[in-house]
């Protein structure tokens, strides 16, 4: 691609002009800023106490970067509370005023220029030594610290921050308030290192005497700081129940103070914890509080931020409309020009995403002008990053709207900024994705050299959220290249670094939750076709059908950590042969161009057979089989579909099952297969229910292999059968209790008594085996979507899982079996099966039943209590009950249409 050098000359002298400009009255204003201070806080206070004060300032502005968790990436949502107006100085002269080194190197710090502002800390610190001054000597440590965590470089983070400690902590004996916050302000710094570097139990340690120090010394703001760290580190390590809790006790703390500018900035970074663990309802809630005080006070510097988050918000609640206006506001009301574009960056991102063609390319080069006018810093390398990946995906959904001279020139001068600035991770991006830009423009040599020399400065930094897509590109440059081995180990060290990153791709990084489809499942499915192509004319070996088999289970683990928004499944894969030898595993999986389908039978080596059709195609078939479905859709469209798709699944098995005398078809779906109920797939003579027990799993990784507890079923039954919060009545439940009590012995919480607190004293009240829930339920793609429905509320799947999971913490006795008699997949949402998946792991039963679409009331009551029947019978496992209730509806005329019977689904362990 010609003309892919950067910036012409012309545009280069312009950009030079205005950045001295700029530069200049940069200068001038933090001059007087600082000149002003100086004078302000000498009249103020006297001696060390005045450089103290100072040292104490700059370490809390410094520190609110903290609040933000997790490091900025070029698609990272961010805001500018916690980063001053730009400021692009020049080096000063050495001197021996450390008071000036600190303010300069502070300047630099907010400026994102941390390579400069490195050695200007470290001769504060040789200064304050020298003096004797340990107190400030150990503030500029912290500060040097938290300048090397930004730079990546952690063994020289963690020796100044424990230098730092080492002299608060010699200072132990009658400390001052000033002292002691100085202490725990450290300890917030030692905390966010640990944590970054997956130390989680650490970091909650550390966090933990943060908190009390600052209770020591009634600092409230720095309790809710350190507690909403403390609930990042808790997230961390799993323990859920007990983030929520620290959040609702910051939220108590925060409510105890008058309304300030300092309230609004803790209840804007309350709201951003709150969206990144998935409670965009609270979250909304936060940040329009924070608006409401924000807006009591002019001018008000965190206004533009509190609206640029409200965005990101909406944009998570997913209400682009709702996201644009909020974004728009902040551009308008931004008196930072970091906020401004990044406000414009996000409104550009979701325009693309809503596909409004008209007003994206119009705002574009809005954004080319504002850019221009920034100075080079962190900041506007970020921006021309987002900027050009943004040109980039427009030009994958729009060709005629491709720049390709102009994404280059962004990247060349992104690239260059960041080596300027000695940003190793920025440069990382910068130089990651020109190569992406290569690669579109299919120029693979340069495009390659381009990425591995971005991998390799991932790398230097301990990078790995960079890294992975480095990786990633470099195995889709091989393969167009021809090399596949070399491709394959591209992919293989790609999908482990996701794993190794699985935490902190879930919790700090907002835009990867939204962009999963795009930027983290392809990696898995891209890798599965390499494994499973046919080489010379053979078959996949053994070796890359097992991978194959394991990546695909990675991908359905990651799948829901990214619906959780939290990594909080772990596992280990089981043996197939141990749990049942009977029952084989069928891993459908779907690729762009193909249907490959991956059959575990009980010791034997695995199967496997594919059917070439394009993604769209494939979509479109199971599309049509759901929608076959319906009661009213006729007996010979229903027949022909669920036949296309047997033929697609089964029909090339059919042999081997036979001959390895099958009983149950244990189900790990994928894609859109996930809302189709596998019961109703029929060989031309007979439903696959008649011939087999059918279960779904989400992977044998999250498979808890013990057959059902052998005992005198005892059921918790909770039934709603009026209407509630805009929800119709459901007249069928009361029969459905009746007929199931006159069967099983059941403790019955109906409609006022079926209420949250209730449901769960009884959860830990007795060891009910059974928990049966007969009311109203929606599975989405959205974990804030996914819910059942009690009296008194609605409880999402995280509510639902904490609330069921109660018992199993306390006695280590899970419920085997939840049953969810009346919910339903997400009207429109072809993905919202991923919510059952959802419910069933977070649950903490060992299998959950539940139904695909609502249900008949007369023939579910029919099937629940000859499925009741069934399950207590001897040596009876919970797919075969399954299957003897479904046929019982099969064979009455009735309910014989699938209809009536297919939407029962057992997901987890069928034994």
């Amino acid at each position: 691609m010609k003309g892919w050098n950067g910036h012409s000359n012309s545009v280069k002298a312009r950009n030079q002009l205005m950045t001295k400009w700029t530069s200049l009255l940069q200068k001038l204003r933090a001059a007087f800023q600082n000149w002003r201070l100086v004078l302000s806080d000498r009249r103020r206070l006297s001696g060390y106490k005045w450089l103290t004060h100072l040292g104490l300032s700059l370490c809390i502005a410094l520190l609110t970067i903290l609040w933000g968790w997790g490091r900025l990436t070029p698609a990272a949502q961010f805001h500018s509370s916690s980063i001053a107006p730009n400021a692009q100085l020049t080096q000063s002269a050495p001197t021996s005023d450390p008071t000036q080194l600190v303010q300069t190197a502070n300047s630099y710090y907010r400026s994102g220029q941390y390579a400069a502002a490195v050695p200007l800390w470290q001769q504060a610190v040789s200064l304050f030594a020298g003096q004797g001054d340990q107190l400030n000597q150990a503030v500029v440590l912290s500060n040097l610290a938290l300048t090397y965590q930004q730079m990546g470089q952690w063994t020289e983070a963690e020796q100044a921050i424990a230098q730092s400690l080492s002299l608060l902590n010699s200072q132990a004996k009658d400390q001052t308030a000033n002292q002691q916050s100085l202490l725990a302000q450290a300890l917030n710094i030692q905390g966010s290192l640990q944590l970054s570097q997956g130390r989680a139990q650490a970091a909650l340690d550390t966090w933990q005497q943060a908190t009390a120090v600052y209770q020591r010394v009634g600092d409230q703001a720095g309790v809710a700081r350190s507690l909403i760290n403390q609930s990042q580190a808790l997230r961390a390590l799993g323990l859920y129940p007990r983030a929520r809790n620290t959040l609702a006790q910051v939220n108590h703390t925060l409510q105890g103070q008058p309304d300030s500018p300092l309230k609004a900035a803790g209840l804007l970074n309350f709201g951003d914890a709150l969206r990144l663990m998935g409670d965009v309802q609270q979250s909304e809630a936060m940040l329009r509080q924070s608006l409401a005080i924000a807006q009591k006070f002019s001018p008000s510097p965190d206004l533009g931020a509190i609206l640029l988050s409200l965005g990101n918000t909406m944009r998570a609640k997913q209400h682009p409309d709702q996201a644009i206006n909020y974004y728009q506001e902040a551009i308008a009301a931004a008196d930072r020009p970091e906020t401004k574009i990044q406000a414009q960056l996000n409104q550009l991102r979701l325009l693309i995403d809503t596909e409004d063609w008209s007003t994206a390319t119009s705002l574009i080069p809005t954004i080319q002008a504002q850019l221009v006018t920034l100075p080079a810093n962190r900041i506007t390398v970020q921006a021309q990053i987002n900027l050009a990946q943004m040109l980039m995906r427009l030009a994958d959904k729009k060709p005629k709207t491709h720049q390709p001279t102009a994404i280059a020139q962004l990247l060349a001068t992104a690239t260059q900024q960041a080596k300027e600035l000695a940003d190793s991770r920025m440069e990382a991006y910068a130089t990651g994705y020109l190569g992406s830009a290569y690669e579109q423009n299919r120029q693979w040599v340069e495009a390659q050299r381009l990425t591995e020399r971005a991998l390799l400065l991932a790398q230097s930094t301990n990078a790995d959220d960079i890294a992975y897509r480095w990786q990633w590109q470099l195995g889709r440059l091989l393969k167009a290249q021809g090399d596949r081995d070399g491709a394959i180990s591209a992919y293989n060290q790609a999908v482990q670094t996701l794993r190794d990153i699985r935490n902190d791709l879930v919790s700090s990084n907002l835009d990867v939750q939204f962009s999963f489809r795009e930027t983290v499942e392809p990696v898995y499915r891209q890798l599965v076709g390499l494994l499973l192509e046919p080489v010379k004319g053979q078959p996949a070996s053994q070796e890359n059908l097992k991978k194959a088999r394991e990546v695909i289970e990675s991908l359905q683990i990651a799948e829901l950590d990214n619906f959780f928004r939290e990594a909080c499944l772990t596992g280990r894969a089981a043996d197939i042969d141990r749990i049942d030898p009977t029952a084989a595993i069928v891993y459908p999986i779907i690729l762009a161009d193909r249907l490959e389908v991956v059959l575990s039978l009980p010791n034997q080596p695995l199967h496997h057979y594919a059917t070439t059709i394009p993604q769209a195609q494939l979509e479109d078939i199971f599309l049509d089989m759901r929608r076959s479905l319906r009661r009213t859709a006729s007996k010979q469209e229903r027949m022909a579909i669920a036949q296309k798709v047997y033929d697609l699944l089964i029909r090339p098995a059919e042999a081997d099952l036979a001959a390895s005398s099958i009983k149950t078809l244990a189900f790990v779906l994928d894609g859109a297969l996930k809302n189709l109920p596998m019961a109703a797939l029929h060989d031309g003579q007979q439903f696959l229910i008649e011939k087999y027990a059918v279960a779904l799993t989400p992977g044998l990784q999250l498979l808890d292999p013990r057959p059902l507890q052998r005992q005198r079923l005892k059921l918790l039954v909770g039934g709603l059968s009026e209407g509630r919060q805009g929800f119709v009545p459901l007249p069928g439940v009361e029969q459905e209790i009746d007929q199931i009590k006159s069967e099983v012995p059941a403790q019955v919480l109906f409609n006022q008594n079926f209420t949250a607190a209730q449901l769960q004293q009884q959860i830990s009240s007795a060891p009910f085996p059974v928990v049966h829930l007969a009311t109203h339920g929606q599975f989405s793609s959205n974990a804030n979507e996914t819910f059942v429905l009690v009296w008194d509320s609605r409880l999402d799947v995280k509510q639902l899982g904490e609330l069921l999971q109660a018992r199993a913490q306390e006695s280590h006795n899970p419920i085997e079996l939840l049953v969810l008699s009346a919910c339903q997949t997400a009207d429109g949402d072809r993905r919202a099966a991923l919510g059952l998946a959802g419910v069933a792991v977070r649950s903490g039963a060992r299998s959950t039943l539940a139904t695909l679409w609502p249900v008949d009331d007369e023939s579910t009551s029919s099937f629940m209590v000859q499925f009741y029947q069934e399950l207590a019978k001897p040596n009876m496992t919970k797919s075969e009950a399954l299957r003897q209730a479904q046929l019982k509806l099969l064979h009455e005329s009735s309910f014989k249409q699938p209809y009536y019977w297919a939407p029962f689904v057992l997901v987890g362990n069928w034994l």
